[in-house]
C-alpha cells in the first residue's frame, strides 16, 4: 500500500545560493521549512508518480486529488470553498477569518471603518470573492454591456534597461507609463476609471476527421473611453480570466527540484516538448526563485500572489506594495495624492501582514474536491486516451510534496494535479504576445486541470483557456498549439467515441 502521508515533520537548515548568476538549475525552496528527502525516498517517489500503463482499473488513490486534503462532498456550488479536508480545528478558524477576509468589500478613504478603508483609488474590484466567486474560474464578458469583473487586462512595454542579471533569459519589460500594470476599470468618487474593456469575436471552423465541424472564436481585445490618454505605442495587451483557487498550497509544496528535473529547454529527448521554468525576482524573498503561480507563472508564492492581488486588483497596501494608491502611475498625479488607508494599526498599510497571512492561508487551503467516476469504463476509456495521445507530456498527472515542517496540511502528499508546472510554447493562435520574466508572449505555464469538470457546477459556466476563449472543454484542446500541436492532432484525428471518452475523463478530474 502506498500511503499517502510518508513520514514525520522535521526542521532543516537551508543553505545560501552561492552563485553570482542564478540559473534555473540552482533554485531551492528557500521559503519552505521542508526535510530533504533520502535516496531510497527518493527511488519509492520515483515509483510512486511513474506513469500507468494498465488503464482496466484506477490507480490507488486516484480519486483523492489533494491527497489527504481532498475534500468532500463535491455534488454543490461550493465544493471549491472547503478547507483542506486534514485541516485541524484550531487551523479551521484562521482559514474562516481568511475567508472573511477574502469576501470583504472595501470602501475608500477617509473612513470610519478604519479597517475597511483604503479602496483604490482606481480598481477591478472590492473584493477578493468578486473576481474568483466560488473560489471558481472567472469569465470575459457575455456581451458589450457586461461586466469584466472577473476578467484583467495586464499592460507592459518593453524596456531594456530594466534587465535583472541574476536570471538568465529575462525579459525585461516595464508598466505602460500611464496606465500602469493593468486596466482598472472602476474608481472610486472623483476618479474616472482607466476604460471600458470591450471584447468581439471571429469565430473559425475545424472540421475534425469524422467530418464533426468545431466553431472556435478568437477573441479581439480593445479597450475604449481612455480617461487618461493614449496607451504607449509599444504597449502590450493580455486579457486573463481569474483562475481557480484550489489546491495552490500543495502546488507550493511541490519540491523545485521536482519541477526541473522535468525542464527540457532543447528538447534534448527529442519529443517536441521543451517545457521551460520561469524564475523571477521574488520581492519577499528579495531573490531570484523559481515562478509557480499566474497564467505564466510569474509569481513564486501564495504570499506574492496575494499581495500583488490586493494592490493591483482593489488598490489595497501591505508590507509587500506599500503605496497606498495601488497601481496608479506618475501621470495619474490627482489617483497619487488622494487620501489613503495606511495606518500604524495595520503595519504602516491598509491591510496588515496578519491579514495577509490570514487571506493567504485560506488561499493556500482550499481544498481539492475528489474525483468523480474513477472507475467508470468510458473514464478510464478516456484516460487511456489521454496518455496516448501525449497530454501527460505537459499535464504531468501526479506528484509528491516536500515533507514540511509548518504546513501539515500539505505535507508529503500525493497530490494528482495535473500540471509540470512548466512553461511551454503554445503557438501563434494562444499567444498574448506579452512576456512575463523570462516567459515569451507565446509560453504558457501548463495550467492544473484537478477540479476543471466541476467548473460548470461551480462558476456556472464552461469557458476556458486564460483569456475564457474556449467555450467547452473540446473546443480548449483544439486551441492547442506549439509543442501540443502533435497531441492536438491526434484528438482531431480521433474516432468519436475516443474523443467522447477523453471529454468525459477530463470532467472527472
Amino acid at each position: 500500500m502506498i500511503p499517502t502521508q510518508f513520514g514525520l515533520n522535521l526542521s532543516v537548515l537551508i543553505c545560501a545560493l552561492c552563485t553570482t548568476v542564478l540559473r534555473a538549475d540552482d533554485l531551492q525552496d528557500l521559503h519552505l521549512q521542508f526535510v530533504p528527502r533520502t535516496d531510497q525516498e527518493v527511488a519509492r517517489i520515483e515509483a510512486i508518480i511513474a506513469p500507468t500503463n494498465d488503464f482496466s482499473r484506477p490507480e490507488q488513490f486516484e480519486e483523492n486529488s489533494g491527497g489527504a486534503a481532498t475534500v468532500r462532498p463535491t455534488r454543490t456550488n461550493n465544493a471549491f470553498s472547503q478547507p483542506s479536508a486534514n485541516i485541524s480545528f484550531e487551523k479551521e478558524l484562521e482559514f474562516k477569518v481568511g475567508n472573511g477576509l477574502f469576501k470583504k468589500l472595501w470602501v475608500s478613504s477617509p473612513s470610519s471603518t478604519l479597517a475597511s478603508d483604503g479602496l483604490g483609488p482606481l480598481y477591478n474590484a472590492r473584493s477578493c470573492q468578486r473576481c474568483h466567486l466560488k473560489d471558481g474560474r472567472g469569465h470575459p464578458p457575455e456581451n458589450v454591456d457586461d461586466s469584466a469583473t472577473s476578467l484583467l487586462i495586464r499592460l507592459s512595454i518593453p524596456d531594456e534597461t530594466d534587465m535583472i542579471a541574476e536570471i538568465e533569459g529575462y525579459i525585461a519589460t516595464r508598466p505602460d507609463p500611464v496606465y500602469g500594470g493593468q486596466i482598472q476599470d472602476f474608481g472610486i468618487a472623483g476618479h474616472p476609471a482607466e476604460a471600458r474593456v470591450r471584447i468581439t469575436y471571429t469565430e473559425k471552423t475545424l472540421i475534425l476527421s469524422d467530418g464533426e465541424e468545431v466553431s472556435l472564436r478568437k477573441p479581439d481585445v480593445e479597450l475604449v473611453d481612455l480617461r487618461y490618454g493614449p496607451l504607449h505605442p509599444d504597449v502590450m495587451i493580455s486579457a486573463r480570466v481569474a483562475p481557480q483557487m484550489i489546491g495552490l498550497g500543495s502546488l507550493g509544496a511541490v519540491p523545485a527540484a521536482d519541477i526541473l528535473a522535468r525542464a527540457d529547454p532543447e528538447d534534448s529527448d527529442g519529443d517536441g516538448i521543451s517545457g521551460r521554468a520561469n524564475v523571477v525576482m521574488s520581492s519577499a524573498d528579495e531573490q531570484p526563485m523559481l515562478g509557480r503561480f499566474g497564467l505564466k507563472a510569474g509569481k513564486a508564492s501564495v504570499w506574492e500572489q496575494t499581495a500583488g492581488a490586493f494592490s493591483g486588483d482593489i488598490g489595497i497596501s501591505s508590507s509587500l506594495n506599500p503605496q497606498g494608491f495601488g497601481d496608479c502611475t506618475v501621470k495619474q498625479t490627482r489617483c497619487q495624492a488622494a487620501p489613503d488607508g495606511n495606518t500604524r494599526a495595520h503595519d504602516d498599510a491598509e491591510i496588515s501582514d496578519v491579514g495577509l497571512e490570514l487571506v493567504t492561508y485560506y488561499s493556500a487551503n482550499l481544498g481539492v474536491p475528489a474525483r468523480r467516476d474513477v472507475g467508470d469504463p468510458e473514464v478510464l476509456q478516456g484516460k487511456q486516451v489521454f496518455y496516448e495521445t501525449g497530454c501527460t507530456a505537459c499535464h504531468t498527472p501526479k506528484h509528491v510534496t516536500h515533507r514540511l515542517k509548518d504546513q501539515p496540511e500539505q505535507s508529503f502528499q500525493l497530490i494528482w494535479p495535473y500540471t509540470d508546472m512548466l512553461l511551454h510554447d503554445m503557438g501563434r493562435g494562444l499567444a498574448d504576445n506579452r512576456p512575463e520574466g523570462r516567459a515569451t508572449g507565446q509560453e504558457w505555464r501548463t495550467p492544473p486541470l484537478w477540479g476543471i469538470g466541476l467548473t460548470q457546477q461551480v462558476s456556472g459556466h464552461t469557458y476556458f483557456l486564460h483569456d475564457g476563449r474556449a467555450r467547452n472543454l473540446l473546443e480548449a484542446i483544439l486551441w492547442h498549439g506549439g509543442e501540443a500541436e502533435a497531441a492536438k492532432q491526434r484528438v482531431v484525428n480521433l474516432p468519436k467515441i475516443d474523443r467522447d471518452a477523453l471529454i468525459r475523463f477530463l470532467e472527472s478530474l
